[in-house]
């Protein structure tokens, strides 16, 4: 077996069986990537942000403010409880209907999501039902979420050329940092507003602007292609009756090492952007104003990582890539909140962008072609989206609450949420080195890159897996 470290071959190349790329097919299919994703990204970035810095006021007035935001950031953990039911609910028609009709219909339903919690009465003007309400269109909103990642990595991965589906499909993750970005201009722009106007209609706005980003979005979307292996799936009528199903019959090795996969990553990758925003206004001390630039100095970062380390898989191997980088996300917990507290702007700077780099984007980037290649042809989109939504429940969706009562239990100590985010990042890690090589897997057979791996499997390239 011949070395991951050759140069990889011509990006027109496919292996037998896989049709060369379209490079119009191509474009469409990153733009709509890039922007959809941005478009999720937007809409959780900006409702974190209000949660660590508004929402404990507007919708639980009534209580100390360590509750307020405990209670700010079960509703933000709520939407992620959300995306697993996204994930079942949309990835039968992913693989049964196709990737495109999935991206189009989440795409409503996220962006309509956010649009009615910026029309949500507070709790001065309706009491109790405010939380409430808040609490359902935070569920709708992960809802739409749970398929809308997976769906965009399954379309790029199926429809790169073989020796870039790294590099294309990071562009996932790159959207994520747009996304990022965008959310903290938007606080920017709206922190510059008396604290009386931002309190009682700015967020609002900031809420409504949704709307331009699923414009944007669905304009990208309007002329997608479908993705050549689902076509080929249709042509030949293979299109399974229950993808779910057969994800829990025949792919359950790959939905576990995916979740465990994601755990870690999930977890650092959600403390950085949600908990430590709120972290640095209420243990550091810093001015709330400063939150949003650190995020978008961070998701500026980010989004080049996400590029860079997809590229370099194409080069090395997703496994090595993955492997780097998690490595330094055991080490890293420690010192960033050591940066966190040493008050300067800079440490803090550098710290945030150290964990975007890593966590937030780039290891991501890496995974959005790692994990639709370790599944087969038939359930692809099922079991990248409940791997991915299901480990994002007891990572991502519950940090920033285990991490504020980690904080609160410990009486404002920051090293069991250090402790916590390294023992996570090893879970990733350990189970990381137990999963497979894929690069340039055949996407069109059936078999998992977990199971046998049949003489087609493999590209006629000197990308062998390991």
């Amino acid at each position: 077996m011949e070395s991951n470290t050759t140069t990889p071959p011509p990006p027109a190349t496919a292996p037998p069986g896989e049709p060369s790329a379209d490079p119009r097919a191509v474009r469409r299919a990153a733009w709509a990537g890039l922007v959809g994703t941005a478009l999720e990204q937007y809409d959780f970035v900006i409702y974190g942000t209000a949660s660590a810095l508004i929402f404990s006021d507007l919708f639980f007035p009534n209580v100390s403010a360590s509750v307020g935001l405990l209670a700010s950031f079960s509703t933000y953990a709520v939407g992620f409880a959300a995306r697993p039911l996204g994930g079942l609910f949309f990835s039968r028609y992913g693989d049964r209907l196709g990737r495109k009709w999935v991206l189009i219909a989440t795409l409503f339903l996220m962006g309509g999501s956010t649009l009615a919690i910026g029309l949500l009465p507070t709790y001065g003007a309706v009491g109790i039902l405010a939380p409430i309400l808040l609490l359902i269109c935070r569920m709708a909103q992960g809802f739409g979420a749970g398929a809308e990642q997976a769906g965009g990595a399954t379309l790029l991965t199926e429809t790169a050329a073989t020796g870039r589906r790294g590099r294309l499909s990071s562009l996932v993750m790159t959207g994520a940092a747009l996304g990022t970005a965008l959310g903290a201009v938007a606080w920017m722009l709206a922190q510059q507003l008396p604290e009386d106007a931002l309190m009682s209609w700015g967020w609002r706005v900031v809420f409504a602007s949704s709307l331009l980003v699923t414009a944007a979005a669905m304009i990208m979307r309007r002329k997608l292609n479908e993705s050549p292996v689902f076509k080929d799936l249709k042509a030949q009528q293979e299109r399974p009756a229950s993808p779910v199903k057969e994800v829990f019959k025949h792919g359950r090795k790959p939905l576990v090492l995916v979740i465990l996969m994601n755990f870690g990553v999930s977890t650092q990758s959600y403390t950085y952007q949600v908990f430590m925003a709120s972290y640095l206004v209420s243990s550091v001390g810093v001015e709330k104003s400063f939150v949003p630039e650190v995020l978008l100095l961070g998701s500026l970062c980010g989004g080049v990582a996400a590029i860079a380390f997809g590229t370099l898989s194409d080069r090395i191997g997703r496994r090595p890539v993955c492997t780097f980088i998690l490595s330094a996300m055991v080490l890293l917990p420690a010192p960033t909140f050591i940066a966190l507290n040493s008050g300067s702007d800079v440490a803090i700077v550098v710290a945030i962008a150290v964990g975007f780099i890593l966590a937030c984007q780039g290891l991501v980037g890496v995974h959005m072609s790692y994990f639709p290649e370790l599944f087969g042809n038939r359930y692809r989109y099922a079991g990248v989206a409940l791997g991915r939504e299901f480990s994002s429940v007891i990572g991502g969706g519950i940090a920033p609450l285990v991490c504020s009562a980690l904080l609160t239990a410990f009486t404002g100590s920051w090293i069991p949420v250090a402790v916590y985010m390294t023992v996570v990042a090893a879970v990733s890690l350990i189970t990381t080195r137990m999963t497979p090589e894929t690069l340039d897997r055949d996407l069109n057979i059936p078999v998992d890159a977990t199971g046998p791996v049949p003489a087609e499997a493999v590209a006629k390239g000197p990308h062998q897996p390991a």
